[in-house]
């Protein structure tokens, strides 16, 4: 009982961070109905970023923060191959996580840095004299809390309304006067901002940073959604955003839970992916499902 419950709280504050990724792929993929692979470019561009500040003597929060300007500008970049040159939206994830890539290395100037030793965002909280685990869910909760206010309040103002009306019905708002492009721009900066902000925080959780990071990372967040859109349907934004949250942590602890069979290393991968499949079959198992509940049917008297 006791190995289950650090299994749990470990998934909690990896879930937490992780939560950040899903949040930036949901931006795309339900708000602006885009399906976005620069999610795999922009997670290990923001990890290099900051390991790399980190290492040159850099505050921890500001190479943080450079991370999310570095998934802003991947953002910018997919954007501007996508509307501007007419490029599907797919090709030009594909085309950019691609570059980046590159670019992670040169930044990198390594396959990897370590951050053994170094100062990270979660140093700062040691002093209180909690665990490893639970800084990381203080500064999880807090970072979270930060992020899902933030966004809640951008899409209350009027871009943030205009981009959710450019997901929801492209030629109307076009109709209306909007500027579609301009709209998922800014929602691809926005998303792989929060993309990369994750991966600098896993980086400094996992004490590296490595080029390869990002393989994966966009079924990770799409599982995270699915998992909470099967558990909470039809919620307003605010809630929507928290239930994503949990179904990160959800995921990393069925993946926990999984890995604790002892299963070999050369079929961890594996592993993953079946926990993936499962995950992202669950709308169609729960439709079936409901499909095969008896209705009851009511007359009207006469």
């Amino acid at each position: 009982m006791s190995n289950l419950l650090t299994i749990f709280i470990s998934s909690v504050s990896q879930g937490l961070l992780w939560s950040l990724l899903a949040i930036g792929v949901f931006l795309t993929y339900r708000i602006l109905d885009i399906a976005d692979l620069t999610t795999e470019g922009s997670f290990p561009l923001g990890a290099g970023i900051a390991a790399v500040s980190i290492t040159q003597g850099i505050s921890p929060i500001l190479a943080s923060l450079l991370g999310f300007l570095g998934g802003v500008v991947a953002g910018f970049i997919s954007g501007i191959l996508h509307t501007k040159l007419k490029i599907p939206a797919l090709l030009a994830g594909i085309i950019t996580m691609t570059g980046l890539y590159s670019i992670t290395s040169r930044i990198m100037n390594a396959p990897n840095i370590t951050l053994i030793g170094q100062k990270t965002f979660f140093s700062w909280l040691q002093p209180l004299g909690l665990t490893k685990t639970n800084t990381i869910i203080l500064a999880g909760l807090l970072i979270v809390l930060i992020v899902i206010l933030a966004l809640v309040l951008f899409f209350r103002t009027e871009v943030g309304l205009a981009i959710r009306s450019t997901g929801d019905n492209l030629e109307m708002s076009e109709a209306n006067g909007i500027n579609t492009d301009n709209m998922k721009m800014i929602g691809y900066m926005i998303s792989n901002g929060c993309i990369s902000l994750a991966g600098a925080l896993l980086a400094q959780n996992n004490g590296f940073a490595d080029v390869n990071s990002g393989i994966g990372t966009i079924v990770i967040g799409l599982a995270s959604i699915i998992i909470a859109e099967v558990l909470f349907r039809n919620k307003p934004l605010p809630i929507r955003l928290a239930t994503i949250v949990l179904g990160a942590i959800i995921y990393r602890f069925i993946l926990a839970l999984v890995f604790e069979l002892n299963i070999p290393s050369d079929y961890s991968k594996l592993a993953s992916a079946l926990v993936l499949v499962v995950c992202l079959s669950l709308p169609q198992l729960r439709k079936k499902l409901s499909l095969k509940q008896p209705t009851i049917k009511g007359g009207a008297g006469k």
